[in-house]
């Protein structure tokens, strides 16, 4: 399991580079979408993106409980 820190700025990123992606498809922001799903779901061991994410955002509660998502201490 990836460092919550690494956790938290990928989940951060996924979030970031999706809604860049929901206007339309763009080559840049799609590969760099199918990027990052592939790097959290290798970091956090699971293989779809929706158990990644809920594997990182429970790693990163774990560690900062007070701030779920881990931003603050990632930052």
């Amino acid at each position: 399991m990836a460092h919550p820190a690494v956790l938290a700025r990928l989940v951060q990123e996924y979030e970031m580079v999706s809604q860049l992606g929901a206007g339309g498809v763009q080559d840049p922001p799609r590969q760099r979408l199918e990027d990052v799903v592939y790097t959290l779901c290798v970091s956090t061991g699971t293989r779809d993106i929706d158990a990644a994410l809920a594997s990182a955002r429970e790693r990163m509660a774990a560690v900062w409980p007070a701030d779920a998502q881990g931003m603050g201490a990632a930052a």
